[in-house]
């Protein structure tokens, strides 16, 4: 009889005593069958704190993937978007190629130009959500205050700061609320928390001060804000990559722009030039930011194949540069080479400012930005390029340590973000740590995501999550896969917590003290990096290329965990249940699961093997 033959007569036979083989029966290892199936998951209630990319994407993958499952998505912000809420600025703008900065399932045929502006990301994320209604599980303008352990319980408890609803516009209120997690999923990010520089007189400036990440001119698009400045003088602090975009921006739309500097900066070359010329077979070459036409979005939208090839062309060619972050590669000297040369011709009006701006650290060593119309604009008769060391900030402008003052209208603060990942509110583990504590002097996790002693808590963009070169959104859906298959696990096995070993995170912190004095982003420059400071840890960082994180993060060690069972009976293997799925108990739904289209993997006719490590 072939297996499984014996269904037809099996209500024939009748029932046999059930006998139990010697030593079976013991009361160590005795217990009563529960009465969940094995798929009949029990509830668990997910929070995710941040709605930017990772908390959309969360939105979506979290309801697909895990079922019986609460979810809320809080933030802090009005809207969805997170950095791409917060930062309003003039001239904001993707630093990467737009078709290699969406999700890796959502594609976006329509981006307007190579390097796509900001309110265009934060409508493309706002289109995501409506897509596939996040809405739903959001509570905006909600900010996380404190987030607390509870052992006893085995959950987080939250507390949020909202507005309460006796507020008003021009007298906002707000109440304290607390919620609780079975499991927190962080998304906070390290461009969120903006700091004022510590310059003296700052406050006592009498015309307008502003921060590139509290841009309040005007509630809608900044050039709207700016229209009437044409007879202001600007000044601009700092050369980060927020400046780097403020400056050429705010340019030819006001009297006079001042760039006060005080470190120097790699600006790369451009990225599409003949690459872009090839893949649209076009000239595209002679724009600093090329602007797609309505010719290139129609066939985008209506030729798949196209599109997809001039994605992972794009894609492919941002993952072919991470050799130029090692120290002394033949990459590296050939960028440096090619920077340097771009930068010397586009300063070719003003040379003296290559003296100042020009590094001798190497290429990458801090974030590396194309800078579109940045050297030029610092080259027009209104722009002045400001070296000297600042010595306070007076009433009506700037005075410099040697004297000199520049009158202004407006200070522009483009410096930077708290980047040590030390969260300005309580946010305690096990046993009253905290992880102020656990970060000091440098964060230490797991693969960027855990941290021991901080059970069924998940990061994404935490430390040593970003990457030098490569996709940042592949990263953030690969860590959120992560967690999501954590929070599975824990559904499946009935896991009360699960908590990263710290002999693992240990190891992990081993690794990077021994990766990275082998590449340029520990040389000596000023980088967010290295949480603002010119040398020591690199703590924003993940340590290898984009493509390295990827096949790392696809596959949890769940040996490097530690799991505390979520049932009164210890037995490992309590979660099989009652030894039938919930279809077969209830006879409802698909009992022939495994043989859909989603569960079939039919392997190829003619080559069962990989050539991913390449094939003759």
């Amino acid at each position: 009889m072939a297996s499984g033959g014996a269904h037809h007569i099996l209500s024939a036979v009748p029932a046999e005593p059930t006998t139990v083989p010697n030593g079976f029966n013991s009361s160590a290892s005795h217990y009563e069958l529960p009465d969940f199936s094995i798929d009949e998951y029990r509830p668990i209630k997910v929070v995710c704190i941040g709605a930017g990319f990772s908390g959309v994407a969360a939105g979506i993958r979290i309801p697909q993937r895990v079922p019986n499952v609460n979810l809320t998505i809080y933030d802090k912000n009005p809207g969805v978007g997170g950095a791409w809420y917060l930062n309003k600025y003039p001239g904001l703008a993707c630093d990467i190629p737009s078709h290699c900065y969406q999700y890796t399932f959502e594609e976006n045929p329509s981006w307007s130009a190579f390097y796509a502006p900001g309110p265009e990301i934060r409508q493309y994320l706002e289109r995501v959500a409506d897509k596939y209604k996040v809405h739903k599980y959001l509570k905006l303008n909600h900010e996380l205050i404190g987030a607390h352990w509870d052992d006893g319980k085995s959950h987080w408890l939250l507390k949020l700061k909202r507005l309460s609803p006796s507020s008003t516009k021009e007298n906002p209120q707000y109440e304290e609320i607390e919620d609780t997690a079975d499991v927190l999923i962080t998304s906070l990010g390290s461009l969120g928390r903006w700091d004022w520089p510590d310059i003296e007189g700052l406050k006592s400036f009498k015309g307008r001060v502003l921060h590139s990440a509290q841009w309040d001119v005007t509630d809608g698009h900044w050039e709207e804000g700016v229209k009437d400045w044409g007879d202001k003088k600007v000044g601009v602090i700092g050369v980060g990559s927020s400046a780097i975009q403020i400056v050429p921006a705010l340019q030819p739309k006001v009297k006079q722009v001042v760039n006060f500097v005080r470190g120097r900066t790699w600006l790369a070359t451009p990225f599409q030039g003949e690459k872009m010329a090839m893949l649209l077979k076009r000239d595209g070459s002679s724009q600093q930011n090329y602007k797609f036409s309505d010719e290139d979005k129609k066939r985008f939208s209506e030729d798949k194949e196209f599109y997809k090839e001039f994605r992972r062309e794009l894609e492919a060619d941002l993952n072919s540069v991470h050799g130029a972050t090692l120290r002394g590669s033949k990459q590296q000297q050939g960028a440096r080479q090619a920077f340097k040369e771009n930068m010397l011709k586009k300063l070719a009006k003003k040379p003296w400012i290559a003296d100042h701006i020009v590094p001798e650290f190497a290429v990458a060593c801090r974030r590396l930005t194309p800078g579109p119309g940045y050297l030029e604009a610092l080259c027009e008769d209104n722009a002045t390029f400001e070296t000297k060391q600042i010595k306070r900030v007076t009433p009506t402008g700037i005075e410099m340590e040697d004297g000199r003052h520049y009158d202004l209208d407006v200070v522009v603060c483009a410096t930077g973000f708290d980047t040590s990942f030390r969260y300005p509110f309580p946010f305690v583990g096990r046993n009253g740590l905290t992880l102020q504590d656990k970060f000091t002097p440098h964060p230490r996790t797991y693969m960027g995501m855990c941290v021991d002693g901080f059970p069924n808590w998940f990061q994404t963009l935490g430390p040593n999550s970003a990457v030098g070169s490569g996709s940042l959104l592949v990263i953030v859906e690969r860590q959120l896969d992560y967690a999501i298959k954590a929070v599975q696990k824990m559904q499946r096995e009935r896991l009360r917590t699960v908590e990263v070993k710290k002999e693992a995170v240990d190891d992990f912190d081993a690794y990077l003290e021994t990766y990275f004095p082998k590449t340029v982003y520990s040389e000596k420059c000023r980088s967010w990096y290295k949480m603002g400071q010119e040398e020591g840890r690199v703590v924003g960082l993940w340590p290898g290329s984009c493509l390295h994180a990827v096949r790392a993060m696809a596959n949890p060690r769940w040996e490097d965990f530690n799991y505390e069972l979520a049932d009164p009976v210890k037995n490992r293997f309590y979660w099989l249940g009652d030894g039938q799925t919930y279809n077969e108990k209830t006879m409802t739904g698909d009992r022939a699961w495994y043989l859909s289209p989603e569960e079939v993997n039919v392997p190829p006719g003619k080559r069962a093997v990989s050539c991913r490590m390449g094939c003759d």
